[in-house]
């Protein structure tokens, strides 16, 4: 709901009433009687008129006070209507209507004060008095616009950061989304191999896998659940993965993975994120690659940086998935790395392969 029509009220029944009280104090003046009263009441309502008849509601407003003023009626009150119209011209951005006619308006007072009333106001100071109160109408009128287009400039660019954080957080949880995805249904794959290889010789071996394969599926079902309740609510999004979930995901590798982490402490939630999936993409590219392996997994805390390397020593059965990759195992992981401002070194290691990503820490952390 607009003010303007609560604003046009007050000020038609300011300047009525205040005229009024103004005239005993400038007995020399006209009585305020009828036709002043119409004069001060076409300020206010060309006040409901101003959006969609700019020019003739900013004119018939100056033209009504000058009328006024040549009545011989009293100063004061009636000034008020046009001040407000040319602040708000201003500040609607029609700076030369508003120009114009304070120009104009100024002129005529300039005219009146100096040939047109008795004692007439003659002097420098009085026309400097003039022009300034006008250039003060509108400076204060173009204050008051860089105000709201600085304010509304403000909101436009938050509300564009907002739109590209939201934009990065759902590209995060893309990546993050692709990462459970890719690990989770290659251990099934794998396992599910396994365990159809080992029905009938080892029921016990197939057993475990199936195990696996029901705690693997019951992860990424709840990864997913928890990416759409995000993308449904819009609500801010905790990480899901952290270095102490490390153990569990050893434990459900499939592998046989050795897990050493030396001076262990609490980090940064991004870089235990970055950690866990780099360390969860290098155990899937060795279940994918070099199922049979012995892995190795450390974790080195230093002062200023976290060193994970993910060693395996070679496949020792038929690789089921090998051929099945996306490929974007070992470009992901030096991306999430790189995004930290560390780095990734991938490639085989005597007759296995390695993985050695340094991301660096803040120096609170140290």
């Amino acid at each position: 709901m607009r003010k303007t029509p609560y604003l046009a009220l007050v000020v038609a029944v300011f300047q009525v009433i205040a005229s009024q009280g103004a005239y005993y104090g400038q007995t020399d003046r006209e009585k305020v009687d009828a036709t002043a009263i119409v004069l001060l009441l076409v300020g206010p309502a060309m006040m409901l008129f101003r959006h969609r008849f700019p020019k003739t509601s900013l004119a018939l407003t100056l033209a009504a006070t000058c009328l006024y003023l040549w009545g011989g009626y009293p100063y004061g009150p009636v000034f008020v209507s046009p001040i407000i119209m040319l602040f708000q011209t201003v500040t609607e951005g029609r700076r030369k209507l508003a120009l114009i006619a304070s120009a104009l308006t100024t002129v005529f007072f300039l005219i009146y004060s100096t040939w047109l009333v008795d004692p007439p106001s003659r002097g420098l100071w009085h026309i400097l008095a003039i022009v300034a109160v006008m250039t003060l109408i509108l400076a204060a009128g173009e204050l008051a616009r860089y105000r709201i287009e600085s304010r509304a400039e403000r909101a436009r660019v938050a509300e564009e950061e907002s739109r590209r954080q939201a934009s990065e957080e759902r590209l995060t949880m893309a990546q993050e989304l692709h990462d459970v995805l890719a690990h989770n249904i290659s251990l099934i794959h794998v396992q599910a191999s396994t365990a159809l290889h080992l029905m009938d010789d080892d029921p016990g071996q197939a057993r475990s896998a199936l195990t696996t394969i029901k705690g693997a599926s019951k992860e990424v079902l709840g990864e997913l659940r928890s990416v759409l309740n995000v993308l449904r609510e819009g609500a801010p999004r905790s990480p899901t993965a952290g270095l102490d979930r490390l153990g569990d995901l050893v434990e459900r590798s499939g592998l046989d993975v050795s897990l050493e982490q030396v001076g262990a402490r609490p980090l940064p939630a991004q870089v235990e994120r970055a950690a866990y999936r780099i360390a969860q993409e290098s155990l899937t590219n060795a279940a994918r690659h070099a199922p049979g392996s012995r892995v190795s997994v450390r974790l080195e805390y230093l002062a200023a940086e976290l060193v994970i390397t993910v060693t395996d020593t070679g496949s020792s059965m038929p690789a089921v998935l090998a051929e099945e990759g996306s490929g974007n195992g070992i470009p992901g992981m030096r991306e999430r790395a790189s995004a930290l401002g560390g780095t990734l070194v991938a490639g085989p290691k005597e007759t296995g392969f390695q993985v050695e990503a340094r991301l660096p820490l803040p120096e609170e952390t140290g």
